[in-house]
């Protein structure tokens, strides 16, 4: 069975434009082409629009989804990691959309506000294991211990600098200035700051053994450049793949010339 361009963009709230623009860089190629022109797509080309409409809800641009695409063939595989993710966002959204509610009702309702409740949802934990990973147990629990410490009021304006943070690399990057202009390597600085702010990370360490094992430094700060880029979960914070790759391109420079 398969389906014609229109019924395939109806489907999938998409445009025949859109697709045939899929077609033309190789992303997504119909089964086959009728007599009259029309491009058909069968029950596989449908997994694979699938997949790159996940992928662009992450936030990646159709250059790295090409890239994605050809690293991981086997489509049940990649999806299954797409769930897997897609559960923990739903979780996580899940457990804000309860914390808030609970939030507006007590503001509209003049009652008490339970501070540990209003940040259920927002769960560092949820990167454990890629911490312990990367840098090792050490890493993860003076981090975990840090965040765990802090009063509702401190979380909640770490919460803000990180936020603003992003929200000033985005409007960066989609002002067209250059990774090594003033503005952008001044944005990279307040980066490295916030990163050697967390205790367990390599930045931070260097910083309180008084700057030695800069080394270690440079090439913490340019590979989460890296991972920024190559990460849609990290890409979206700065407006997706083109954001990210200004990020990583800043850093490098920044940790090229103070680092």
């Amino acid at each position: 069975m398969d389906w014609s361009i229109q019924d395939i963009a109806r489907i999938a709230g998409t445009t025949s434009r859109t697709l045939r623009h899929y077609d033309d860089i190789g992303l997504l190629k119909p089964s086959r082409t009728g007599h009259n022109g029309y491009r058909y797509y069968n029950q596989a080309a449908l997994v694979q629009l699938q997949r790159i409409l996940l992928l662009r809800g992450l936030g990646l641009g159709l250059p790295v989804i090409g890239q994605v695409l050809d690293d991981e063939a086997d489509a049940a595989r990649a999806l299954t990691g797409h769930l897997t993710w897609l559960k923990q966002e739903q979780d996580r959204l899940a457990r804000q959309i309860a914390s808030v509610t609970q939030t507006i009702e007590a503001v509209k309702g003049g009652g008490e506000i339970m501070a540990e409740d209003m940040f259920n949802g927002f769960d560092h934990t949820q990167y454990k294991d890629e911490v312990e990973e990367r840098w090792g147990k050490d890493a993860y629990a003076k981090g975990d211990s840090w965040w765990r410490g802090m009063s509702a009021d401190e979380k909640a304006t770490w919460k803000q600098r990180s936020q603003k943070l992003g929200e000033d690399w985005i409007a960066a990057a989609t002002s067209g200035m250059a990774a090594d202009s003033a503005e952008a390597q001044a944005l990279a600085k307040r980066h490295v700051e916030w990163l050697t702010s967390i205790p367990g990370t390599p930045a931070a360490d260097a910083r309180g053994s008084g700057g030695k094992g800069t080394g270690g430094v440079k090439g913490y700060v340019t590979g989460l450049g890296e991972m920024y880029v190559a990460d849609p979960r990290f890409a979206k914070n700065y407006g997706g793949a083109d954001g990210a790759s200004f990020v990583r391109d800043a850093l490098r420079i920044y940790a090229d010339q103070n680092l």
